[in-house]
């Protein structure tokens, strides 16, 4: 059996994420969700960066475009946050993305669905 990759700080994300929907429901846009998040992570002392800018190296050169994942949490997990009606593979992908522009090894999807809270953990 394998152990669960930051498995006691996923599990506190997940606890304000469960939170946040038991306070708020469903049926907002993603940004009133991540300003939730933003209050309950600084309220609980939980490290965090919202909007965090990676940049992509492609030979000797920094690409134009940039990612900016939703948060990253305890300096090692991203944390991408959705409002939609279900997870798509392009949120996969996303996830992935971050992940490997980022180096970092765990990201947790979360949809704030209109009948429930889903969240998907993501390893890279």
């Amino acid at each position: 059996m394998s152990t669960l990759i930051y498995k006691d700080e996923s599990y506190s994300i997940v606890g304000v994420l469960f939170e946040i929907y038991n306070q708020l429901g469903s049926g907002f846009s993603e940004i009133v969700y991540k300003d939730a998040l933003e209050y309950e992570f600084k309220s609980l002392n939980i490290p965090f960066e919202r909007e965090k800018e990676f940049k992509v190296s492609y030979k000797n050169i920094i690409l134009p475009h940039k990612f900016y994942t939703d948060f990253v949490v305890f300096d090692k997990i991203i944390l991408e946050v959705k409002s939609c009606d279900n997870l798509h593979d392009k949120h996969f992908a996303q996830c992935l993305n971050y992940l490997k522009v980022s180096k970092l090894k765990l990201a947790l999807l979360a949809n704030f669905h209109k009948d429930l809270l889903d969240h998907r953990r993501i390893i890279n």
